[in-house]
């Protein structure tokens, strides 16, 4: 059975994760709100996916708001990305309609973003479509 390794932030842990048999990582804080100064999954991704270099699946959670922190994941990185606490919301305000809809939000807003950069599909998206806009964060 495929098994994906949840809690890496660390490009270390990853690697062992990988010598280990992990079919896959999951790039996530467990709730870094919880830890004051935990690292964003954001800020680690791209550091965990040069060293895994395409040898497994990268899932990345945390901080997914809009569609266009799905497009920086995936442009950082990530093959998938999970969305829990909108769909949650959605879920509160009108059961399986309203998570619906907030999928259906992201993916309205990942598909406007990618028009206006130009972009066919994820798959043309790359780190080089990102800027950084304070570059000493």
């Amino acid at each position: 059975m495929p098994v994906l390794v949840k809690g890496i932030v660390r490009a270390d842990d990853a690697e062992l994760a990988l010598e280990h048999g992990a079919a896959g990582l999951v790039v996530s804080n467990h709730g870094g709100r919880q830890l004051d100064g935990a690292v964003a999954t954001i800020d680690a991704l791209p550091e965990i996916a040069e060293a895994v270099g395409g040898r497994c699946e990268i899932v990345v959670d945390g901080g997914v708001r809009r569609g266009t922190d799905v497009l920086v994941a995936l442009a950082l990185g990530a093959d998938a990305v999970q969305v829990g606490r909108p769909t949650l919301w959605g879920l509160v305000v009108d059961g399986e309609a309203g998570a619906r809809r907030v999928l259906e939000l992201l993916r309205e807003e990942l598909d406007l973003a990618l028009a206006l950069l130009g972009c066919r599909s994820v798959a043309e998206v790359g780190a080089d479509h990102l800027r950084r806009l304070n570059p000493a964060l």
